[in-house]
């Protein structure tokens, strides 16, 4: 069964026989390679509900917090999104090892999206968290349901240093996740670099894609306007027809303003859902760690912050479809 994993699948052998052969040694063909990866993948999602607490930094800034009162929060996180997925598909989360070690790998095994965070929170130029280490073997170790999950505060007029500093920490990290068989989502934030518009994501992905980077998730900030969105997903598509597609972040925007974000991007296919924490968790987490809510109501209002937002994606894409 060596050969096994090799085995084309009907996408691929269609894209090699109408182009034909440009690279004899065929594991060395990168376009083959990249069809052959994503149209192989272990499971492909319609939609992904993710409640994100792979925060560190902003709790690590609420007064009283230390490694322990977080890392059980977490925990308290992950109580909320499985008392809201109930094993449903479609439902995740994002959670990070370093501090939220425990709720991350209690959620393996239990069919829920799961996300994992590199990037040392805040750098520019991006660098990673010690656990992957220099030349990347951390990584090794990852269940292979694991997304790895890489935020970048970039662009389109960065400057050149900058620019490759960052694009060569990308590249390096795309190629240790094909090594190790796990899929990788590329978050970008533009807005927090520069001003924007409408094709500002667009450009940013297109360079991606030129310089060989094909995550199998984006995670982009909400867009406010259709053509924004389009210019999007057309760069998308148009370079990797088969992407797992596009999770909204939250910014720490409030119910109402993401409300109005997840009606415009639900329009669009491609978009198959959200990762939000901040506006889920923020308040009880501050409330909880100052010892003024107990880890009952914590969960509970959590789940049900999570379970409304849910109930607004759902709303927005039935809309979407009607």
């Amino acid at each position: 069964h060596g050969c096994t994993p090799a085995y084309p699948s009907l996408e691929e052998l269609q894209f090699f026989l109408a182009r034909g052969v440009t690279t004899p040694a065929l594991r060395k063909d990168a376009d083959l390679e990249q069809i052959h990866w994503s149209t192989n993948r272990r499971k492909q999602w319609s939609e992904v509900r993710a409640f994100a607490y792979d925060h560190r930094s902003q709790l690590e800034e609420i007064p009283g917090a230390n490694p322990e009162n977080i890392g059980r929060f977490k925990e308290l996180c992950l109580e909320a999104t499985v008392e809201v997925a109930r094993g449903r598909e479609g439902y995740g989360l994002l959670c990070d090892n370093r501090l939220g070690k425990s709720a991350l790998h209690k959620a393996s095994g239990q069919g829920l999206w799961i996300g994992r965070p590199v990037e040392w929170p805040g750098s520019r130029p991006l660098t990673l968290e010690p656990e992957i280490g220099p030349d990347f073997g951390g990584l090794s170790e990852w269940a292979l349901e694991n997304v790895v999950k890489v935020l970048c505060f970039c662009h389109p007029d960065d400057q050149p240093d900058m620019q490759a500093e960052q694009e060569a920490v990308i590249t390096r990290l795309f190629h240790a996740c094909r090594r190790n068989r796990l899929e990788m989502l590329l978050e970008i934030i533009p807005s927090k670099v520069g001003p924007v518009d409408d094709f500002t994501n667009a450009k940013l992905i297109s360079r991606f894609y030129d310089i060989g980077i094909y995550p199998d998730w984006w995670k982009l900030e909400p867009m406010q306007t259709r053509a924004a969105w389009a210019a999007t997903c057309d760069a998308i598509t148009s370079r990797d027809a088969h992407t797992q597609g596009i999770g909204i972040l939250g910014l720490g925007q409030s119910e109402a303003e993401l409300a109005s974000s997840f009606k415009l991007a639900a329009e669009f296919p491609l978009v198959k859902g959200f990762a939000v924490g901040r506006t889920i968790h923020a308040d009880v987490g501050r409330q909880w760690i100052a010892g003024k809510i107990d880890d009952a109501t914590a969960v509970a209002t959590m789940a049900e912050n999570f379970r409304r937002l849910c109930g607004i994606w759902d709303a927005a894409r039935a809309g979407a479809k009607a």
